[in-house]
């Protein structure tokens, strides 16, 4: 049987949801790297410290993670295109001023207005691919977005620094706002019909209180690790998880409903699944790109060349592992896709002062294979284990499993670090012991995404 036999064309309908999906899921993406390699410029303009311009990024990502569920929630009532719209109009406006900001302040705020639009078409833009798109072809469908994600990881660095470099750091909000325009006139004018599979339904507001709070906490807990209030704020944000679980249990139409996880082993299993392979992965760009300048003494836009190693593969086989996986079970794809991670993971973990360029470049191609693998089917999996009114709440669940997992991964390393190196800068003095800690934290994450081969694995079949 040929698993990659042609099939019929795709509708327009489908056609234009395939690209305001696609073009938003790299808008996000883009933004957030493109802005990171303009701090060093923004810094300078503002004379902004290191904790002010360290919120440039974490404004966003706390906005985005505190309301991706509820807002996922009103899209499944209200109408999930509209939500949609409205995202991509707050995200394209907030860029906007983005590039006139004219204080610190002024431009944190419009991070957290970006992480506000960022949030409503995240978390609907997915659901609505899987509402439009038959069981048949959604997989592929999902690849691409997924794919996009990558593309705009890749893109982001290389765009930002000639951006910023030629045209000023306000350059990287400007150059968006044209991709927010295009996405808006596509929705409003292709988009036909509307998708809100829990209409009538009330909005829970007590237990959107109660999640917002407990993440706010965990995540800007994580932030602060290792210094001792991370502990607290954690320990905080766990007792209002806890708190909230009892609160949706006990509500007739909650935001979330908690019984997802307690009756359904494939969403469940795939959720973590998703945790554990962006908790292990999510620091290695960061790992090995101090390893490039430190260790082997790269400049930074060399070392920026090497790392596109690991998106680019991502970016080219997502949406065919995306497209197997409307043949072949999801679990089987994921979990092979898991255990090629492990491998790049280990050869990371071998690394030394004597290790080559080519070395890195070969595991890190190893390591986008298995993201690849895993990312498309598992996604696949996730949004078919729900039906049509849960879409909404499955594809929040699923960017908040991508942003904890991420957080994760970043305190990991930090806590590794702090053990071994303290709060000293990295010189050569202690190369010795930075190299330990890279070695120790892709051990850790080596063995972290074992776990997670297990909970890929055993989910169930998507298909009976």
């Amino acid at each position: 049987m040929n698993l990659l036999k042609e099939r019929p064309p795709v509708s327009s309908q489908e056609k234009a949801v395939l690209f305001v999906a696609t073009l938003s899921s790299f808008m996000g993406p883009f933004m957030i790297s493109s802005v990171n390699v303009a701090l060093p410029a923004i810094q300078q303009e503002f004379g902004a410290d290191a904790v002010a311009l360290s919120w440039v990024a974490t404004a966003l990502l706390l906005a985005v993670a505190v309301l991706l569920i509820p807002l996922g929630k009103i899209g499944d009532i209200y109408g999930q295109k509209k939500i949609f719209t409205l995202g991509l109009v707050v995200y394209t406006l907030a860029s906007l001023t983005g590039a006139f900001s004219t204080s610190m302040t002024m431009l944190i705020a419009v991070r957290v207005f970006q992480g506000f639009g960022a949030a409503m078409f995240v978390t609907t833009g997915m659901a609505i691919v899987t509402s439009v798109f038959p069981p048949e072809r959604r997989g592929r469908a999902i690849g691409f977005y997924v794919s996009a994600v990558y593309i705009g990881l890749s893109v982001g660095p290389f765009a930002g620094g000639l951006l910023t470099q030629h045209l000023g750091w306000r350059s990287n909000f400007g150059v968006v706002v044209p991709f927010g325009a295009a996405s808006i006139w596509v929705t409003l004018k292709h988009l036909k019909g509307e998708w809100a599979d829990a209409r009538g339904e009330t909005f829970d507001i007590p237990g959107s209180l109660l999640y917002a709070t407990s993440v706010f906490l965990l995540v800007y807990g994580a932030s602060l690790l290792p210094r001792l209030p991370a502990v607290y704020l954690i320990l905080a944000g766990a007792v209002a998880l806890i708190a909230f679980v009892r609160v949706e249990l006990r509500t007739p139409q909650p935001v979330f409903d908690v019984r997802l996880f307690s009756g359904n082993k494939l969403f469940v299993f795939s959720c973590l699944a998703a945790l554990i392979n962006y908790a292990a992965t999510f620091a290695v760009t960061f790992l090995i790109s101090l390893f490039l300048q430190y260790i082997k003494g790269l400049p930074p836009q060399a070392a920026g060349t090497i790392l596109v190693a690991q998106p680019v593969v991502m970016a080219f086989l997502s949406p065919l592992a995306g497209r197997l996986s409307d043949r072949i079970e999801p679990r089987l794809i994921s979990s092979a896709g898991m255990t090629l991670t492990v491998l790049g993971l280990l050869l990371f973990a071998l690394i030394g002062t004597e290790t080559s360029e080519y070395y890195i470049i070969a595991t890190l191609m190893v390591l986008g294979f298995g993201f690849a693998l895993f990312s498309s089917p598992n996604m696949n999996a996730i949004m078919s284990a729900v039906d049509n009114k849960f879409f909404g709440i499955a594809s929040g669940t699923v960017a908040a499993m991508r942003l904890l997992g991420q957080m994760t991964s970043m305190a990991i390393a930090m806590v590794v670090f702090a053990v071994f190196i303290g709060r000293e800068q990295i010189t050569p003095n202690n190369y010795d012991l930075f190299l330990k800690s890279v070695k120790i934290s892709f051990s850790i994450f080596a063995v972290l995404c074992t776990f997670g081969i297990f909970f890929s694995f055993s989910r169930g079949a998507l298909r009976k």
